[in-house]
């Protein structure tokens, strides 16, 4: 029986411990920005590739 208690206790204070849902929470968040960030800078860097191509064109370089 007193390992039941002991049992029945770890389950309640998981159900009541909401500190790793919120650490998870935080971690879909940065890598949704950090997502975010490379698909910026990727496409930064291809328009301005491209841009310095145009201008190496047009310089007869």
């Amino acid at each position: 029986m007193k390992i039941y208690t002991k049992f029945q206790a770890f389950v309640n204070s998981m159900r009541t411990d909401e500190e790793g849902a919120t650490a998870v929470e935080y971690g879909l968040m940065v890598s949704l920005i950090a997502v975010v960030i490379i698909g910026t800078v990727g496409a930064i860097g291809i328009a301005l590739n491209t841009k310095f191509g145009l201008v190496q064109t047009k310089l007869g370089g």
